[in-house]
């Protein structure tokens, strides 16, 4: 029977945690609500298809509910794995995490699907994120909202982000043990929209590999490392198996606004992947892909003096990236009139 269920909680984690584990496994869906205030878990939890979890009502201000935990397992705090799930209104603060460099999807605060899978999956769809915080302003080694593998039909919306490795990260997912022995199908998520997120002092606002259908629009990424970031996957599609859909396809970035500090790029596109597996260089193709209306302004480097002496500087980087569009890219100087406003064909790298 499903329904709306006002939980209380409390400042004792392990019960926090009991009573909305119970809640969901009780129930074939149905709204939760939690109370404002912050709360403690003492690990994260994962959530089943059709439920909606909501925190107090806030108008048009920041969120009132907070969710935090010290758990060091590296596991979400919310682990979404069914479709038709809602998250809104809910703030976040995940315990500091270090996941290696094939743990996008641990030590986040959302996390939907997973990077590698037993067997084959099922499709998580239905999923909408809305006036979600996070904030993680101590440690950038974990993403903080990730979306991987079998995901389609996603809605992040008016999402804020403080901190963190990537703020949004979109990864492809396969069936296998390990990142360099998958077996396959892999799957690409797609029909995503992804508008209105604000990511600050992050290593990367976002980033999108090896997807096809998405739409993000009004990215503002201030004081971030990279802004964001298309690519097409450590084996772009050798386990494609839906012919209908290319990856690569029909991929729309627009509006964004990047202000950066590190010492390579705001945006990098690229074509090429090379293989965990047999170590092999592929290039995808992408088509009917555009990157439009964005501005990106250069700043001061966080860290003077690191970076590649061998590298220049760049706003723009592609790289093997046949059937991008880029238009009306521009690149703001901070206290610079003459170099203001170039034409993106003056501020790409292309490698």
């Amino acid at each position: 029977m499903t329904g709306t269920h006002d939980l209380p909680l409390t400042d004792d984690a392990v019960a926090n945690r009991e009573a909305i584990e119970r809640l969901l496994a009780a129930q074939s869906g149905g709204t939760l609500r939690l109370p404002a205030g912050t709360f403690a878990l003492d690990r994260g939890i994962a959530v089943g298809p059709g439920w909606t979890l909501a925190g107090a009502e806030h108008g048009d201000g920041p969120v009132t509910t907070w969710l935090t935990s010290s758990a060091s397992d590296g596991a979400p705090l919310l682990h979404v794995l069914g479709s038709r799930v809602t998250i809104q209104g809910i703030g976040f603060r995940p315990p500091p995490f270090g996941p290696g460099e094939h743990g996008g999807d641990r030590g986040t605060a959302i996390t939907v699907g997973r990077y590698l899978y037993p067997t084959q999956a099922e499709w998580i769809e239905g999923i909408r994120i809305r006036r979600v915080q996070v904030e993680r302003p101590d440690t950038r080694t974990a993403n903080c909202i990730a979306v991987m593998g079998a995901v389609r039909d996603l809605t992040i919306a008016e999402v804020s982000i403080v901190g963190g490795c990537t703020g949004v990260a979109v990864h492809w997912g396969a069936v296998g043990e390990r990142v360099d022995s998958i077996v396959g199908p892999s799957y690409h998520p797609h029909h995503l929209s992804i508008t209105d997120l604000h990511v600050t002092d992050a290593f990367e606002g976002f980033y999108l590999s090896s997807v096809h259908d998405v739409v993000v629009d009004r990215a503002r990424l201030s004081a971030v490392e990279i802004g964001f970031r298309l690519l097409p996957g450590d084996n772009t599609d050798r386990f494609h198996a839906a012919d209908d859909n290319a990856v690569g396809e029909r991929i729309r970035v627009t509006r964004a606004w990047v202000s950066w500090n590190g010492p390579l790029y705001a945006m990098r596109i690229a074509g090429w992947g090379r293989s965990e597996i047999d170590q092999s260089i592929r290039v995808l193709e992408y088509r009917d892909v555009v990157v439009s209306d964005c501005t990106l302004v250069p700043l001061p480097l966080a860290t003077p003096g690191f970076g590649d002496p061998r590298r220049s500087r760049a706003p723009v980087v592609l790289e093997q990236a046949s059937g991008v569009t880029l238009d009306g890219i521009r690149v703001d100087v901070p206290g610079d009139s003459s170099t203001a406003a170039g034409s993106w064909s003056s501020a790409v790298d292309r490698t």
